[in-house]
């Protein structure tokens, strides 16, 4: 059985915080430039370019690629061989303290803003630690740990759906539903996007699966044929809408879609949409 201290991972996650909020992802980078140097429409051209001069500036500059910093949403896989101490107090501790705490350190020392309120509906007073973060668990084998930080944003969060179709719908009812997703979400969500989808499991499963569907990278098609020819077919509709860079036109609406299914009941055909904005935050450790 391996030991990871408590503080080792209170400073790997406040290190993610931090460079995920100052560095944009090679492949979205790289996304971009291919945006750009294909775009027809002058002015979304241009604005794909402004975004390409932000991602640098932010990197050099050390100062983070979008005001919203973001939710703290982390997934942690953690060896079944490995436990966590917390050396200052003597005793084991769990994985998501060490998260969170790392979160709040992350979020002080890098001056990112604090964008969580800790009451949903009635106070809504911010925490003013970014915490507590959303953070998703599971135990795999081994004696690792790996971190995926991503902050995410509340514009383009906002504008995420989940619906439940018939198991009796047809691919194309599937697929039209998704663009419409797209489509209403519009300026508002900051395009140019990148569009998880989650098919399948249950209610929440199907949720957390278009969010996970983000942090694959837009390099990597769904190694399932079928799949990897419906993600081609959405962007290629998506990008047909029109809404273009910032919702002022073009032919870049989304960057990529990626989605990640699961199985589920005969009499289920859940569907969620995670949509995000083009300042896609994510960095990942393993400890």
């Amino acid at each position: 059985m391996r030991t990871i201290e408590f503080e080792q991972i209170v400073r790997a996650v406040a290190s993610l915080c931090i460079a995920a909020c100052h560095e944009l992802p090679d492949d979205v980078r790289a996304a971009l430039e291919r945006a750009a140097s294909t775009e027809s429409n002058p002015a979304a051209a241009k604005i794909l370019t402004q975004l390409l001069e932000n991602a640098a500036i932010a990197a050099r500059e050390r100062i983070p690629l979008c005001q919203d910093t973001g939710l703290t949403v982390v997934f942690v896989e953690q060896g079944a061989e490995v436990t966590v101490s917390d050396a200052s107090q003597g005793h084991p501790a769990t994985v998501v303290d060490a998260i969170n705490e790392g979160v709040r350190a992350g979020y002080e020392k890098g001056y990112l803003r604090k964008s969580v309120v800790a009451d949903p509906l009635k106070a809504r007073t911010n925490t003013g630690t970014n915490t507590p973060a959303i953070v998703h668990h599971r135990f795999v084998p081994g004696d690792k740990v790996k971190i995926v930080v991503m902050a995410k944003g509340g514009g383009c969060e906002n504008k995420s759906q989940f619906r439940m179709f018939r198991p009796t719908s047809e691919i194309s009812d599937v697929m039209n539903w998704i663009v419409e997703v797209v489509r209403t979400a519009g300026a508002d969500a900051c395009p140019p996007f990148v569009v998880g989808v989650g098919i399948g499991g249950d209610f929440e499963l199907s949720c957390l699966l278009s969010k996970k569907a983000l942090l694959r990278r837009l390099d990597e098609p769904h190694a399932d044929a079928f799949y990897g020819q419906m993600e081609r077919e959405l962007l290629t509709r998506i990008n047909a809408l029109g809404v273009g860079p910032q919702g002022l036109g073009g032919d870049t609406t989304a960057l990529g879609v990626r989605i990640e299914t699961a199985p589920c009941h005969i009499a289920s055909l859940p569907v969620a949409v995670n949509i995000e904005c083009h300042s896609h935050r994510h960095k990942t450790a393993i400890l």
